[in-house]
């Protein structure tokens, strides 16, 4: 059993953790060499993190550089017990670009205020060493498109907003007939449009954003 404080380096905070690892023998590691993540002939250093099994320093500052002792699967090439260096972190603290997210967030309102977020499932990616676990919950704004775009939006309302063209094309169709049949309520309404869609206000019915 490990036990150990991890320290907030902005906040000064101390969370307390506590997890069971140990790095054993070849011969007490049993691994499924068939698994796509392991693959066989490999630099043990240069395997993906779920294919080792490392012994974390959880006394770590936040933020920090720490060297860590892994051990590789035995059908790999080279040193099988090695160092890498991590930065101090829980997984669900990494940086965006260093985890994958499976949830797309359609079913939110892009539109709203306050911004909506909707929740998905993060995975660490396979380089990245972090502590706890690798797959966590998320909260991600939300941001989704379903392909309407904000150039043809504009001169549609310049060009056929009298007719309730953009109105159409981005889903308002009742406010799209009251345009069309007071002709862009004398002009004033098609004007208005025009501001509302530049300064990026008037939005997809749906709730998604334009690309």
């Amino acid at each position: 059993m490990t036990k150990g404080n991890i320290t907030d380096v902005d906040s000064g905070n101390i969370y307390p953790y506590e997890r069971t690892i140990e790095i054993s023998s070849e011969k007490e590691m049993s691994w499924e060499t068939s698994n796509s993540l392991c693959p066989v002939g490999t630099a043990c250093h240069l395997l993906p993190v779920d294919c080792m099994i490392c012994k974390f320093n959880f006394t770590c500052v936040y933020g920090g550089l720490v060297n860590v002792t892994c051990q590789a699967i035995p059908q790999c090439e080279g040193p099988k017990v090695f160092e890498k260096v991590m930065k101090c972190q829980y997984c669900y603290q990494t940086l965006p670009e260093d985890h994958s997210c499976n949830a797309t967030g359609s079913y939110c309102n892009s539109a709203a205020n306050p911004v909506q977020k909707y929740r998905s499932n993060c995975t660490v990616k396979s380089h990245v060493l972090c502590l706890g676990q690798r797959i966590f919950f998320k909260n991600i704004r939300c941001n989704w498109t379903s392909g309407y775009k904000w150039s043809t939006t504009l001169l549609l309302s310049i060009t056929l907003g009298g007719f309730g063209a953009d109105r159409f094309y981005l889903g308002h169709w009742q406010e799209g007939i009251g345009k069309l049949f007071s002709f862009g309520g004398a002009g004033v309404w098609t004007l208005v449009d025009v501001i509302l869609v530049f300064v990026g206000y008037l939005k997809p019915a749906d709730g998604s954003v334009y690309i």
